[in-house]
């Protein structure tokens, strides 16, 4: 059964690593937030899966 959705899964769960990847290096290169600190946003980041990044690049990513 899970082969059936292979083909979507891959690139879903491809595209969840890229994006939390890239907004942890962002969490921990930039001290500015709009709200929160670095400890807040790495947890969500991290544990709230697709979103949480989304999330982050939304409303957590300060001024550069």
């Amino acid at each position: 059964m899970i082969n059936e959705y292979l083909p979507i899964l891959i690139p879903v769960i491809i595209v969840e690593w890229i994006l939390a990847i890239i907004a942890l290096v962002h969490v921990l290169k930039h001290p500015n937030y709009k709200f929160g600190n670095k400890v807040m946003w790495i947890l969500i980041v991290l544990l709230i899966q697709i979103i949480g990044p989304v999330v982050y690049f939304i409303f957590g990513r300060g001024e550069d």
